[in-house]
């Protein structure tokens, strides 16, 4: 068995690893990357390997860095399945048509306003790309074995990362390779906690949180105190969030808020058709998460749902207070952006990003003090208050992560640490290796390792 890291290294986007199995060749994972331009480049260049010589695609999650670039990899030339969980299937029907039409939207955009190099811009891929893509996904449940040729075997176990998660197993001739893919919380209000795993000859795990824990702050006290003080002042509070997870935990505390009279009776807005559609997604898979159905039904009605753009375009003309939940959740597109122009002017308003925000991205730059932003192609200058609550990540952090491979029973032969900056990524090495002795390695941009 070998392992080639194609992503996801250096970096906590672009997940793509590639697995020879004797005969078989897998690519666990298929992720778009996001972030610094040089990252983003690497979406547009050709994969160093052949799409057409893959037997299949594993999927650990739906979220776009782990399975956005799927449509290229179909449109050339890959024809296998596409095994992923059920949860996953049913939102990358979501997430990858949204992606496709954002490409094609921002193509067209970049052609009328003659704001790309490229003369005419293209779309990274399409809509046809996206559902040709999407007709190739097979369902696998939770703790089942499946053999998918060549003697390799895949078994999905609950990540607790968001809807569809899974811990990826893949064994063959007695030896097993398994990947955390994003790894959840074990106290999460809304996920179960990830599964036990006792054992694996080799270990590839995440590692975003790598060098940091999560503050101790209650999240709710910490988003009531920022709904408050912005209220104070007549402003509004954006939150750019993550379409999946991220926005249903959001809701599911302003929910309770609002039932406990801790914030204002102020209106609540989700702006995003994409967090829409997971939202309600989320509420028809009841086994896959810890709220009840009327949990759910009580989550999901603290927010006025905006599904077209003229409804979007009002809440800019509005002058009323607000909370406003849009996506992306790093400000990368989105309808967010377009709120982010009129917002983030007005010192009476407060951006609120609730997680990870990577290198290279808006997010990133305003949580550090950015003066400005640009967006389509005109700089924005951010005088709001921003703030970055990381208790609402649904990443496991580094003590979590550490409690996580506590549990097993006998250690890798070797654990690869990918999914995070670099800084993140040799920290939790330097724990690991300190902490439980275990062999470890922060692997490089196309490292390829043989797995005896």
């Amino acid at each position: 068995m070998r392992i080639t890291f194609l992503g996801a290294v250096g970096t906590v986007t672009g997940s793509k690893y590639l697995v020879r199995a004797g005969k078989a060749r897998l690519l666990v994972d298929c992720g778009l990357f996001q972030g610094f331009k040089n990252l983003r480049l690497r979406n547009w260049a050709p994969l160093p390997l052949d799409p057409s010589s893959l037997d299949a695609v594993i999927l650990t999650h739906a979220h776009l860095d782990h399975s956005g670039y799927l449509p290229l990899l179909v449109r050339n030339g890959f024809r296998g399945p596409v095994l992923c969980t059920p949860g996953t299937a049913d939102l990358c029907e979501i997430l990858l048509r949204d992606s496709a039409m954002l490409q094609e939207k921002d193509a067209e955009f970049a052609n009328r306003h003659g704001t790309s190099k490229h003369h005419p811009a293209q779309p990274l891929y399409t809509r046809k790309d996206a559902d040709r893509a999407l007709e190739q996904l097979r369902g696998v449940d939770y703790g089942e074995d499946t053999q998918i040729g060549n003697g390799v075997t895949l078994r999905f176990e609950r990540a607790g990362h968001i809807l569809g998660s899974a811990l990826t197993r893949l064994t063959w001739k007695g030896t097993s390779l398994q990947f955390t893919g994003d790894l959840g919380r074990p106290e999460s209000a809304t996920m179960p906690p990830p599964a036990r795993v006792e054992e694996a000859d080799y270990l590839v795990v995440e590692s975003t949180y790598g060098d940091r824990r999560h503050p101790d702050a209650d999240p709710e006290d910490a988003l009531a105190e920022v709904i408050n003080r912005t209220s104070q002042r007549g402003g509004t509070v954006v939150i750019p969030a993550f379409a999946v997870g991220r926005t249903q935990t959001l809701l599911y505390h302003l929910s309770r808020l609002k039932q406990a009279k801790r914030i204002p009776d102020l209106p609540v807005f989700l702006d995003s058709p994409m967090a829409i559609d997971a939202t309600e997604m989320f509420a028809r898979h009841q086994g896959d998460h810890k709220l009840t159905h009327r949990e759910c039904q009580e989550a999901f009605r603290v927010a006025t749902y905006v599904r077209t753009p003229e409804d979007s375009r009002a809440l800019d003309r509005s002058a009323m207070p607000m909370v406003l939940v849009s996506a992306s959740g790093m400000a990368t597109g989105g309808r967010v952006l377009h709120h982010l122009t009129h917002f983030a002017p007005d010192p009476r308003n407060t951006i609120l990003f609730a997680g990870f925000q990577a290198g290279g991205t808006r997010g990133a730059a305003m949580v550090a003090g950015a003066g400005e932003v640009k967006i389509f192609g005109q700089y924005v200058p951010v005088k709001a208050d921003v703030r970055n609550l990381d208790m609402f990540s649904a990443h496991a952090d580094a003590d979590e992560i550490l409690g996580w491979l506590g549990q097993f029973r006998r250690l890798p032969t070797m654990t690869f640490i990918t999914h995070g900056e670099p800084a993140a990524s040799d920290a939790l090495r330097h724990r690991i290796e300190e902490n439980l002795g275990w062999a470890c390695t922060v692997p490089d941009y196309k490292d390829r390792f043989d797995l005896d």
